[in-house]
């Protein structure tokens, strides 16, 4: 059985303040460098108490989550951090992420400032001390502040701000044992292939090229892809995202996003003379193709997906009045086309297998007519990403999802590894990874959706380590090697 974490409370006030608030081992080592510390040496740590502020934007009461432990000149990681960090968040509790400084002795008047100077948030007597004592990398820590720059700790109202200190860190005493309980050795199950495909790589490489040629502004009409990551790295470089054309000056450079476009928003561009950069994905474009011959031979086109998907309806976009949208067995079991007996269908890119071919299977057998696309429409990277968190599923105690909420994709990689019997959650970034879910897994799965930044996978990897021990495994069921052409305005 995984020993859990400790919890190290340097004063007795604080060690009183968390002891009938946490359930997890709460150890009393003592003031300054000199501490006791037998019984925590052998695992995780988490150290708790009060603080100094080094800079005025803390104020008493607000709590400081290290991500980083320095004295000296050495600099300890604390990788977990952004997991209690946003475990105390979700307490409603005012925190902050960033580096805390351990001195010897108490810091004042320009030995503080100059701390301050070098980015740390606070100051404390202890927590360097008791960290190193830690395995590498398993030590966090929790400050409640007390003093401030602008009202020092030997200076009126201190009884008043230690007491609002200390409950502060009593209230945040549910994170930490938390926190506790999902300390322990673990393994990672890394699902193969995750992460971007070759349609959203080619689409954030659009972009790119364009602020390249053209220079900033760029502008985007929606996500280029469905990542807020994504979106916010490009913003950064120059790229403005307008949910309509209407937004874009006459003249300007747009992009066109991955998930295609109806041909009315074609259009609109031509008439307001935008520069074009076409960056649906070629995936898209295909289904796009296919609704236009089934429309073509007057077929009632039946588009398998979730209507109000941008994909969907740039889909629809191609021939509104023949397109029917079905978004699942229920509904393929409703639908009247006009004539049964000429019917096509088509499928959003994105939707997870078995899901699309249990409306397709209800379709085939209600209307023997029926024509498909030669050519299964949910791409290789949704397909490829499905098959490989299956198999990480069916080994694993839980599932991590990375991946935005509006992304389709990562939504049925969550729903794909639910369906395996197993807890799976769907998170953009490490800091949104609930502690309680991580209590008593010792086999975690990790994959992300086909928009996620792969360096998500490793940032995850990175806090997971900070509660203990890992072991990474590579699940792979297949390699990937597709690449799509750039277009020609950027090629």
């Amino acid at each position: 059985m995984a020993r859990p974490g400790t919890i190290c409370a340097p004063l007795l006030s604080e060690w009183a303040a968390l002891r009938g608030a946490a359930a997890a081992p709460v150890v009393h080592t003592g003031r300054g460098p000199r501490r006791r510390y037998d019984a925590a040496a052998a695992g995780p740590v988490a150290v708790a108490g009060v603080a100094g502020a080094l800079t005025a934007e803390l104020r008493p009461g607000d709590l400081v989550v290290a991500d980083e432990i320095r004295r000296n000149g050495t600099e300890l990681p604390s990788p977990a951090a952004v997991l209690l960090h946003g475990e105390v968040r979700r307490l409603g509790l005012p925190a902050r992420l960033g580096p805390v400084y351990s001195a010897e002795h108490v810091v004042t008047g320009r030995a503080r400032a100059e701390l301050a100077e070098t980015g740390a948030l606070a100051v404390d007597t202890e927590t360097a001390f008791l960290a190193a004592d830690a395995p590498d990398g398993q030590a966090v820590a929790l400050r409640a502040i007390v003093d401030t720059p602008d009202a020092p700790l030997l200076s009126p109202g201190t009884v008043w701000r230690g007491v609002r200190a200390l409950r502060s860190l009593r209230a945040a005493a549910p994170a930490l044992d938390r926190w506790s309980a999902a300390a322990g050795e673990r393994e990672i199950l890394l699902a193969g292939p995750r992460s971007f495909c070759a349609g959203v790589e080619r689409a954030i490489e659009i972009v790119e090229q364009a602020l390249d040629r053209f220079g900033a502004p760029v502008y985007v009409r929606r996500q280029i892809v469905h990542n807020s990551h994504v979106v916010d790295e490009l913003a950064g470089r120059g790229a403005v995202f307008v949910e309509e054309l209407d937004h874009v000056p006459e003249g300007a450079v747009v992009v066109l996003a991955a998930h295609g476009v109806a041909p009315d928003v074609r259009s609109q561009a031509e008439r307001r003379r935008l520069r074009v950069v076409d960056g649906t994905c070629p995936l898209v474009s295909k289904v796009h193709a296919e609704v236009c011959n089934f429309a073509a031979a007057d077929k009632t086109v039946f588009l398998i997906g979730h209507a109000d998907h941008e994909e969907v309806v740039g889909t629809r976009g191609e021939a509104p009045e023949n397109v029917i949208v079905v978004a699942d067995p229920e509904a393929a079991a409703r639908v009247s086309p006009p004539d049964p007996d000429r019917v096509a269908y088509v499928t959003q890119t994105t939707l997870a297998v078995a899901e699309a071919e249990a409306t397709a299977a209800v379709l085939r057998q209600r209307f023997p007519a029926l024509s498909g696309p030669r050519k299964d429409d949910i791409c290789y990277a949704t397909t490829n990403r499905q098959q490989a968190v299956r198999a990480v599923a069916r080994e694993s105690d839980l599932v991590l999802v990375l991946g935005s909420p509006n992304s389709s994709n990562s939504l049925r990689l969550t729903e794909v590894a639910a369906a395996e019997g197993v807890a799976a959650h769907l998170v953009e970034h490490a800091g949104e990874v609930e502690l309680g879910w991580l209590a008593g897994a010792r086999r975690v799965g990790v994959t992300a959706g086909a928009s996620a930044p792969p360096h998500l996978v490793d940032d995850l990897v990175e806090a997971l380590s900070g509660l203990g021990t890992l072991r990474v495994r590579h699940t792979t069921v297949t390699e990937e090697s597709v690449r799509f052409n750039l277009p020609r305005e950027v090629s």
